[in-house]
């Protein structure tokens, strides 16, 4: 009785055993119900990981990806392909009216331009060939975010392969906004301790060195800054050096204009954002923005754009410029975003007010989700990694 009944109480302690290796394993990966908060385990991995998934608000997510002003912008383009420019700004540094040419207007080279001259047609053969290029990959694409790495390209000049991770983008990136927040912040030696920093639209750093740092790493604009930059001699626009590479993304279609004449004339790179770039970002402050509008007023969906400009709503520079810092660096830090009572609006000027086309408090909620919970922010692929964020303040 003995030798028969010990083999097969062992054999039944094994089965219990694996039942309940089995059982806990189940309960572990389903993690009681697939929610917000669920903890998902790899045992792949060589050390232990857990990942957070987010429930979106689908109404949500569907009406931030309507872009109000998707047909006025195609609009705009078939116009100024067809070559008229009637009811189009008339401050550009190319036309005054329909016919007349502004004097000012010069080349690349510094020769003034005329309408009929070979110069001005092949300008215009580029005009409307960038713009129907940039119109053409004008869409959404949930990995664009992976490919902003390429990117680096560009900018890889004056840095060292040591400056690079092993997946080719920058380890450390700061990116400092405009605001009055920075005046006697003395972070000036800790932004410019990052290996690549990003500056916005142009503001100037003398005189704020001990606040801001003096190190340029990349000039991020919006066109509205090229366009003027396009009136002066050479088209000059390097408050950082001749050397400080220039990306802007694109506020208005007629400032392909201005790209196609200072292009030629700048020694460091002049990069337009990627298209389906911009489109992203659109879809991303949309989203933050319409949920804050939901929670603070509780009015309905379809209000939202009467309080936020409508069709002119954008995301700022600073928004785009985060956001491509996270697609270039293993760790971004970010300076000189928020306000205080009785901090100025701008550090470097006196400009009292904000945009209304842009909606900051969306912005900074974004950015928070960027340091706490990136699982939060939508419209992204899934297989991008984002980096560790820190906000300074």
């Amino acid at each position: 009785m003995k030798r028969y009944f010990l083999p097969m109480y062992s054999i039944v302690f094994l089965l219990a055993a694996a039942a309940a290796t089995l059982c806990i394993k189940t309960i572990l990966t389903a993690g009681g119900g697939g929610g917000a908060d669920t903890i998902f385990l790899y045992p792949n991995t060589p050390h232990e990981e857990t990942k957070k998934t987010h429930v979106f608000n689908s109404t949500v997510l569907q009406f931030s990806a309507v872009d109000l002003a998707e047909n006025s912008l195609r609009q705009n383009v078939e116009q100024l392909v067809g070559g008229n420019m009637q009811g189009l700004d008339k401050r550009s540094f190319l036309y005054a009216g329909k016919h007349r040419i502004d004097i000012r207007a010069r080349s690349a080279r510094g020769v003034p331009v005329n309408l009929r001259s070979p110069e001005f047609y092949r300008l215009w053969l580029e005009f409307r060939r960038y713009l129907q290029t940039w119109w053409r990959n004008h869409k959404f694409q949930d990995d664009v975010m992976s490919e902003m790495a390429n990117v680096v390209r560009n900018f890889k000049r004056g840095f060292n392969e040591s400056d690079l991770g092993g997946n080719g983008k920058f380890r450390t990136c700061a990116v400092v906004g405009n605001s009055g927040i920075l005046l006697k912040s003395d972070l000036g030696g800790e932004i410019d301790g990052n290996e690549f920093v990003i500056r916005l639209n142009n503001a100037r750093t003398s005189g704020f060195e001990r606040n801001v740092g003096s190190k340029t790493s990349l000039s991020f604009v919006n066109s509205n800054i090229l366009h003027l930059c396009a009136r002066r001699e050479n088209c000059f626009c390097h408050p950082y050096g001749e050397n400080v590479p220039i990306m802007m993304y694109m506020c208005q279609m007629i400032h392909f204009l201005d790209y196609v004449v200072c292009n030629t004339s700048h020694k460091a790179p002049l990069v337009i954002t990627d298209p389906r770039f911009d489109v992203l970002c659109a879809r991303i402050v949309k989203y933050y923005s319409v949920l804050r509008f939901l929670r603070e007023t509780g009015k309905p969906l379809e209000l939202w754009a009467d309080s936020h400009d409508g069709s002119n709503f954008h995301y700022s520079s600073g928004m785009q410029a985060v956001m491509l810092a996270i697609g270039m660096c293993e760790k971004v830090s970010i300076f000189g975003f928020g306000k205080l009572d009785g901090a100025k609006h701008h550090y470097h000027t006196n400009q009292k007010g904000e945009l209304h086309l842009h909606d900051y408090l969306a912005e900074y909620d974004l950015y928070q989700d960027l340091v706490e919970r990136p699982e939060a922010i939508p419209f992204v692929s899934d297989k991008f990694k984002f980096p560790t964020v820190v906000i300074h303040r």
